[in-house]
């Protein structure tokens, strides 16, 4: 699992603690296992809880939006090098075309001139026999 993951992860969750931990202690102060039922204590507890749920949730949205600006600056990095990979791959692809056209330009050009040699040479050959038998 990878760091980006994990933070994904836990702020998935990290919102929860806080407001479990409000309606806990909502729960206990309204059950009279507070230790106290003194409403000014329930209230501030309430608050408190309220409090740290608000913070827990602003937390998490920290943690998620951070998540979100990383993301999506790995897939502008990614498109960049895929663009760039692309590119190098053009090129190389580009400069072996030419290789390869400059090769077969040359093996035609050999073959030209080892076509003309044997005409020619076939040309004294037949201008030999000519003369040979007086034509």
């Amino acid at each position: 699992m990878s760091a980006r993951e994990s933070r994904w992860g836990k702020a998935g969750r990290a919102w929860q603690l806080p407001l479990i931990a409000a309606i806990g202690i909502a729960a206990l102060t309204a059950s009279g296992c507070g230790g106290s039922s003194n409403e000014n204590s329930v209230s501030s507890a309430i608050e408190k809880g309220a409090e740290e749920a608000k913070k827990g949730i602003e937390t998490a949205k920290e943690e998620v939006n951070k998540g979100f600006k990383e993301a999506e600056e790995a897939t502008k990095e990614g498109v960049e090098k895929g663009k760039n990979d692309a590119q190098g791959g053009v090129e190389k692809g580009k400069t072996q075309a030419q290789k390869a056209i400059e090769k077969a330009k040359k093996e035609a050009q050999q073959g030209i001139e080892k076509g003309k040699a044997e005409a020619e040479r076939g040309i004294q050959e037949a201008e030999k026999q000519a003369q040979k038998y007086g034509y």
